[in-house]
């Protein structure tokens, strides 16, 4: 007796791969499960309407895919953008055209086969591993610039204090004092450029109570049309850290995200666990995760590459050395930050590991 033919629709159902169809004015005609579980929408809001292509859901032109369509050319583009509920996703797409006839219409009509594969783990590994590797050589620049210019930097300071003590009059002095003034800002400003070199004395802590003091310092220097509130997981247990380090560390961002806001905004601190985290080349069964979160303008789109380097910085005045020492800290904690960042919600996320 011959075998019954596959059932199609369950095998299609059944791929991890999330597969539509889409007509010419990108009606969605068909989903399977991998798509609702990927947009996240059921089949039937997906068929009630056409794709949602925007701007700010998706970084994939629409055009592309109806010139798939009339000229009958599939592409793949191996680095989309997806926003879901407001977390960006990164997806490989492919999209092929899909010569279609139907009982309504006798004559074959083109349509697209869209492909969504999700990426998001080789993508964060890649641009992590990139992303040291860049930041590691920028910070060993910048290190080599500071002493270098650290050294003649005291013997100008001792050589005007010498002045000092020879000059006839004491109105002159003051000469030397803005000398010596000058010299010591100077050597402050090459001291955080050196940034930590060691790490600090390690002791078990609860993560909460350093984010309290952390929370405490910066109400009392924002603005009172900025709020700050917290939503912390009290399951996080206490585990080993320096907690002056990662209060510095966790301080320098809570502050750069109250710049960016100026006078008006909201900032909110969250904490949850988070499983089967990789950090820096090892996976940890358990971590914990810090998100400082705010409603601000959103990181420049040129300075998100580079964020965390050494004197770069999108604010007058500013230094651009807080968030290069709060990653600095955050890595000799065996640790990881992530930024997502759309105009309206900024994202710092940091992972500490709590069990390997």
């Amino acid at each position: 007796m011959p075998e019954s033919q596959p059932d199609v629709q369950a095998i299609i159902d059944n791929l991890l791969t999330a597969v539509l169809v889409v007509d010419a004015e990108l009606q969605v005609l068909f989903a399977n499960t991998a798509a609702e579980q990927l947009l996240p929408l059921s089949k039937r809001r997906l068929q009630a309407m056409p794709l949602n292509l925007a701007d700010e859901d998706i970084s994939l032109d629409t055009a592309r895919i109806r010139h798939c369509i009339d000229r009958e050319q599939g592409f793949t583009d191996s680095e989309v953008q997806l926003m879901i509920d407001g977390v960006p996703r990164w997806v490989e797409v492919s999209v092929t055209p899909l010569p279609w006839s139907g009982s309504s219409s006798p004559r074959t009509q083109t349509r697209a086969l869209i492909e969504l594969r999700l990426i998001d783990q080789q993508k964060k590994i890649s641009q992590e591993l990139q992303q040291r590797t860049q930041q590691q050589a920028a910070r060993e620049l910048v290190r080599g610039l500071a002493h270098e210019i650290k050294n003649p930097l005291g013997g100008l300071r001792g050589a005007a204090q010498l002045l000092e003590r020879e000059l006839p009059r004491e109105e002159l002095k003051e000469f030397t004092q803005l000398i010596i003034a000058q010299a010591d800002r100077l050597r402050n400003l090459v001291d955080r450029l050196l940034g930590p070199q060691r790490p600090g004395r390690r002791q078990i802590t609860n993560l909460h109570s350093v984010l309290e003091q952390v929370r405490r310092l910066v109400a009392m220097e924002i603005p009172p049309g900025i709020s700050l509130d917290r939503d912390y997981d009290p399951s996080i247990p206490d585990f080993e850290m320096d907690p002056e380090q990662l209060q510095q560390a966790l301080l320098n961002i809570v502050r750069n995200a109250a710049e960016a806001l100026g006078e008006q905004g909201h900032i909110q601190i969250r904490t949850r666990t988070a499983f089967q985290v990789m950090l820096q080349g090892r996976r940890y069964r358990l971590a914990a995760e810090i998100r400082i979160i705010d409603d601000g303008p959103g990181i420049p789109e040129p300075l998100r590459d580079t964020l965390f380097y050494p004197m770069v910085t999108g604010r007058d005045g500013g230094t651009g050395l807080g968030l290069s020492i709060a990653q600095d800290l955050i890595h000799q904690h065996q640790g990881r930050i992530e930024t997502q960042s759309r105009p309206g919600r900024t994202e710092f996320i940091i992972y500490l590991p709590l069990r390997r």
